[in-house]
């Protein structure tokens, strides 16, 4: 081979070298994000003082007229927080996934996306990591979010932990993996917005686009059989509900579909594992698109 040939064929084997495996890769982007989240207070804050917010707005205006609906489509022992205490993890989650393209428009905007992608880094670690570092935060969420509706419900009616939670701690750990589950699919769809359209104000605007209106076209915060038709109609395509469903079927320990009708697996499973079954698709699916975006972008680059 001529020089001039080698010289040609050395960055495609230093593109191509070894380097660390996919496993090491997807740690080390871990550790940078989760480490860029921590080091930003006001993500920080507003993470864990959102929901606080939302949760006792949300329960004192609503609770006072949600009664009825909630003790016709359950029962009289079901309180309102309990059956929000699932709409407000959901709702943490949702928004803490879908601004997670804005940490991707920043390394774009400063040049460090640029650096990443000509390096020989697994490009589904650089997704993965990403993806792992996100749902960290999710998980604290939760996991504050179910502290503050049992300390509500236990202020408003001295209800026990049983009352509250009735699978036990099984259930705060099925609730925790629902809830990592349904962000993971909006920090894919994050992230594809921010690699098509490289924009910190369209990755929020788009984010705040779905926000809001997926979490009133769901069984969030009423049931379906008290909300107008066209809704029950989107809700049933809305990963949000098929989420609210299996977070508040493992909390009250009984199936509450609302939009499949599963009699295979018995009892709050009939809504758990089709829901589980759904939000894992749309993982995969929007996922691989994250990933085949962050791949022709490096492609791209060497050409």
């Amino acid at each position: 081979m001529s020089a001039d040939g080698a010289d040609a064929a050395e960055p495609d084997r230093t593109r191509r070298a070894a380097g660390n495996r996919a496993a090491t890769d997807t740690w080390v982007s871990f550790k940078r994000w989760l480490v860029k989240t921590t080091r930003n207070p006001f993500v920080t804050f507003t993470s864990l003082v959102q929901p606080v917010v939302f949760f006792v707005l949300m329960a004192e205006v609503l609770g006072a007229i949600a009664g009825a609906a909630i003790a016709q489509s359950f029962d009289a022992s079901v309180s309102y927080v309990t059956y929000l205490t699932p709409a407000i993890v959901v709702q943490s989650a949702l928004a803490a996934a879908a601004v997670s393209g804005i940490g991707l428009v920043d390394d774009i905007e400063t040049g460090m996306f640029d650096k990443t992608r000509i390096s020989p880094m697994h490009r589904g670690a650089m997704f993965v990591g990403k993806l792992c570092s996100e749902l960290v935060r999710i998980v604290g969420q939760t996991l504050l979010i179910l502290l503050l509706g049992y300390g509500f419900l236990t202020l408003k009616s001295g209800a026990t932990t049983g009352v509250y939670l009735r699978t036990g701690l099984p259930g705060v750990v099925g609730v925790v993996l629902v809830a990592v589950l349904f962000g993971g699919v909006f920090v894919a769809y994050s992230n594809i917005v921010a690699l098509l359209t490289r924009d910190r104000e369209a990755t929020i605007m788009l984010a705040n686009l779905l926000t809001f209106p997926l979490l009133f076209v769901s069984s969030a915060f009423l049931p379906l059989t008290v909300l107008p038709d066209w809704i029950r109609t989107v809700a049933a395509v809305n990963p949000v509900t098929y989420a609210v469903d299996a977070i508040r079927a493992l909390m009250l320990g009984r199936d509450v579909t609302t939009v499949v009708e599963v009699t295979a697996f018995g009892g709050l499973w009939n809504t758990v594992v089709p829901a589980v079954a759904v939000l894992a698709g749309v993982n995969l699916v929007l996922g691989g698109v994250a990933v085949r975006l962050l791949d022709r972008a490096s492609r791209a680059e060497v050409q």
